[in-house]
């Protein structure tokens, strides 16, 4: 999938660990068990190990939620610059106000 990220050659630890549930997630296992991003207190890093983030989309989520507030819903997502329809039907199931 373009943009899918995979960490090699780190240690598991903290700092990895959303690394690791980013691929699992995107590989289509895990996410039951690592639970949504909260799109509210995601860090970029942590967003950026979502399918199809990558650093730039994951500071636009960022941005977009210091200048609103946070958000109310995962719809407000698809205001985000970056966000069409397809890629928000990829995050939609993980992620979470």
């Amino acid at each position: 999938m373009d943009g899918e990220q995979i960490v090699v050659g780190t240690p598991p630890g903290p700092s990895t660990a959303g690394g690791a549930a980013g691929v699992a997630m995107g590989s289509g296992g895990g996410s039951a068990a690592t639970g949504p991003v909260s799109l509210n207190t995601a860090t970029v890093e942590q967003l950026d190990t979502l399918p199809g983030v990558g650093p730039v989309l994951a500071q636009h989520i960022v941005d977009y939620r210091t200048q609103h507030g946070g958000f109310r819903s995962i719809d407000e997502l698809r205001e985000v610059s970056g966000i069409g329809d397809r890629r928000f039907a990829d995050l939609q199931p993980l992620v979470g106000p």
